[in-house]
């Protein structure tokens, strides 16, 4: 089982007795579920979940999104109610960005909300598109096929961490790459974290992608859903494609792979 011990640390995610049901409590969709996420000073987290399809894993994420009210339990965000707290932006497989809408007034969006002026959002927005290697595409309409999918999920991340830096939730955001830009996304992804020292919650069914990127990560069971392992993943905090043909990298994999399988067994 994963351990949830709440140390000294500064609690930044915290979900507490999380259930689950749409029938009244006839049915648990989600039971029990535990999940803390503590500050890492100077590092941030970059934290993965792992799990059969139709776990629970992107519900989880809209529980914390504030997308999403859970039928029991607590949501806490540095301590705070999801009322209370500043709004966490999320990154989905499916391109969010309005088409409608410039790539530079899609990064600033989350501004606009907050009653920022234009000149001043536009400012912060077009440094954030130089730090994900959108510049010169401020202009360009945010839409496939002016902007290619990584793009487009560039903009989303920017938008994200532009509207709150500090906490960024991404629902299997390079699914649908092809394979040479989601490993360009990955180291991307990586340098991000490593910049704004966030803290990052990412789902992702795909296991080599958990163990390059992750920090922790923790599996969940179905029926009902929980977390039930956690994995420390202990690569150094910089890793690039040598890391990939480590052979602890390699073991990792695999332990995650057995993990994953036994978790299945579990029903």
């Amino acid at each position: 089982m994963p351990n949830f011990t709440d140390t000294e640390l500064r609690d930044i995610i915290e979900l507490r007795g999380i259930g689950q049901s749409y029938d009244g409590g006839a049915n648990w969709i989600m039971k029990d579920l535990e999940f803390l996420i503590e500050d890492k000073p100077e590092q941030g987290q970059f934290v993965v979940i792992l799990g059969m399809s139709g776990c629970g894993k992107s519900t989880l994420l809209r529980y914390i999104a504030g997308l999403q009210e859970p039928t029991e339990g607590t949501v806490l965000i540095d301590g705070k109610s999801i009322a209370e707290a500043q709004r966490v932006s999320m990154v989905f497989q499916r391109y969010s960005s309005l088409p409608w809408m410039t790539v530079l007034d899609n990064v600033g969006l989350g501004l606009q909300y907050q009653g920022m002026a234009k000149d001043e959002r536009d400012e912060k927005a077009i440094e954030m598109l130089k730090l994900v290697g959108l510049e010169g595409q401020e202009y360009k309409y945010a839409q496939y096929p002016t902007l290619s999918g990584g793009q487009l999920q560039r903009v989303a991340i920017a938008r994200s961490l532009l509207a709150n830096p500090k906490i960024l939730l991404m629902d299997e955001p390079f699914g649908a790459l092809d394979v040479r830009t989601r490993l360009q996304m990955q180291d991307l992804l990586s340098s991000i974290w490593r910049k704004f020292q966030s803290t990052i919650v990412f789902v992702t069914h795909d296991i080599p992608e958990a163990v390059y990127l992750g920090d922790d990560i923790y599996i969940m069971k179905s029926a009902p859903s929980k977390i039930v392992r956690h994995i420390k993943v202990d690569l150094p905090l910089v890793r690039d494609r040598q890391t990939k043909r480590d052979p602890r990298y390699t073991a990792l994999v695999h332990q995650v792979e057995d993990e994953m399988i036994s978790v299945a067994e579990m029903g």
